[in-house]
């Protein structure tokens, strides 16, 4: 199905070129959108992860999808939900970018981009040690160097979350880092969490290619309602098997840190330095030189599921945050609070409470044209019926920062979105701004996996400088703010 779609933004109507939009039936998606040219066609495909609910196999689960048309390009099944967001790198050497994603029940594979097929699926009997190592969740991957010698860059990622343990109990099995062989899926090296609690967190990476294994990367544990810290260590004790010497940043009280952190130079010293939030409701900035505390900000009687976005959002030349609270104790999430706050002393200059609670992050671009970037998020909403009957609607928000002001950018359609992050960028290299964004179909019920719709908006805003932080994690997929 094909329409056009109407963009109104600060008074300025933008009509968009023409636009697709497509349904994966019996599935849902906690994965964001990302995108590489794999049928060499010169327009930009799109790559994301899905599923049914927990423990349920799919045959569905990673999916590639025409970025021209929105047909299907491939499909790949698992053995559960594929939650991670796609790791992109050539290890065929054909030219064109190959797949990894990974998600529950150990799920990691590694995909041939061009036709779909599974060069290896990471082997966790393997890697047992005769039972006594469990595998649990693998998170956002990210790639290092060439470790293992084969001249392909390898991959950095985290594994923890004991589904089966009760929300409340202590006892969990500790997390880990793991190096992991790109062309091969064999493990390289693998770390304990410091202080043996489990992990969430997509770890980051600062990267020193001169010296890589000092290499630094943040990383942090604890969940929902278990403490945990947040820590910066390097490449070097992961390859060593202990973090130990890990310098430990915060701590998160009862609770944890689950969002993914960034590097980004605050202080303008050259030096990138460390933003995190923590699950209880606060963003924390950190000196990359020194490890000392720059700033802190809470919003009260919120928490952190989702990472925030960066970007130049006032007047001076110091990166900028974008951060969505969920209101509440988990798992009585509601509504949401979005912040923007000052990078300089991370004072909140816009407060806002748009949409229902979920997990995705917002993304960056400067819409008008005047060198402040504007901020695109999803954002849910619910209408009742005479009969007091809740339908689910979702729909993209623009948020203007000079004029402080929030508006919708697309029709509200029929559905939910729980975690999926847009994406935002050129896909087909024409100058003008693309929109890709996700969202389950269902009407009535906001956690379901019943149909997922994939939409595509092509519109006429041209694109007036590097988009920075359009995706999950940046536009470079790694949590680095360059």
């Amino acid at each position: 199905m094909r329409k056009i779609v109407f963009l109104v933004l600060i008074s300025i109507q933008v009509f968009s070129q023409e636009s697709w939009t497509t349904v994966l039936p019996t599935v849902g998606t906690f994965s964001s959108p990302r995108v590489s040219d794999l049928n060499g066609d010169g327009t930009k495909d799109i790559i994301i992860g899905a599923g049914r609910l927990e423990f349920q196999a799919c045959d569905s689960a990673m999916v590639a999808i025409d970025g021209k048309d929105g047909s299907l390009l491939w499909r790949v099944p698992a053995s559960d939900q594929i939650f991670v967001s796609a790791g992109l790198l050539d290890i065929n050497e054909d030219g064109v970018e190959d797949v990894f994603l990974g998600g529950r029940s150990s799920e990691l594979k590694a995909i041939n981009g061009k036709t779909g097929e599974v060069f290896w699926a990471f082997d966790t009997l393997a890697y047992s040690e005769g039972g006594n190592k469990r595998w649990f969740n693998f998170y956002n991957p990210q790639f290092i160097h060439d470790v293992d010698e084969d001249g392909i860059p390898d991959l950095l990622i985290s594994n923890g979350g004991d589904i089966w343990v009760a929300p409340h109990d202590p006892n969990r099995t500790e997390g880990r880092l793991c190096i992991i062989s790109s062309k091969t899926g064999d493990l390289i090296a693998d770390a304990s969490m410091p202080d043996k609690h489990e992990i969430y967190m997509s770890v980051a990476v600062d990267k020193n290619e001169r010296e890589p294994l000092f290499s630094k990367i943040i990383y942090g544990t604890g969940g929902e309602t278990t403490p945990g810290g947040l820590f910066v260590g390097n490449l070097g004790m992961v390859m060593n098997g202990d973090l130990s010497t890990s310098v430990k940043l915060a701590d998160g009280g009862e609770k944890g840190f689950i969002a993914p952190p960034v590097w980004v130079d605050l202080n303008l010293d050259g030096e990138k330095d460390i933003v995190a939030s923590s699950v209880d409701g606060r963003l924390l900035a950190f000196d990359g030189k020194t490890y000392k505390s720059l700033w802190q900000m809470e919003i009260a009687n919120t928490e952190s599921y989702g990472s925030m976005a960066v970007g130049k959002f006032n007047e001076d030349n110091i990166p900028d945050f974008f951060v969505s609270f969920a209101q509440g104790v988990w798992p009585n999430l509601s509504w949401t609070k979005q912040a923007m706050v000052n990078g300089v002393n991370g004072e909140i200059e816009y407060l806002d409470s748009l949409g229902y609670y979920q997990t995705s992050s917002p993304v960056v671009v400067d819409l008008t044209g005047d060198g402040i970037d504007e901020v695109i998020l999803s954002v849910d909403y619910q209408v009742l019926d005479s009969l007091h009957r809740k339908s689910f609607f979702t729909t993209l928000y623009a948020v203007e920062f000079t004029r402080k002001e929030a508006l919708s950018m697309v029709e509200g359609l029929p559905g939910h979105n729980v975690s999926s992050t847009p994406w935002v960028g050129d896909l087909e290299g024409d100058g003008y701004l693309d929109i890709v964004y996700c969202h389950g179909i269902n009407q009535y019920h906001t956690y379901t996996f019943d149909g997922l719709r994939v939409n595509c908006l092509k519109t006429t805003f041209p694109i007036l400088k590097p988009i920075k932080w359009g995706a999950y994690m940046g536009s470079d997929y790694d949590g680095v703010f360059k």
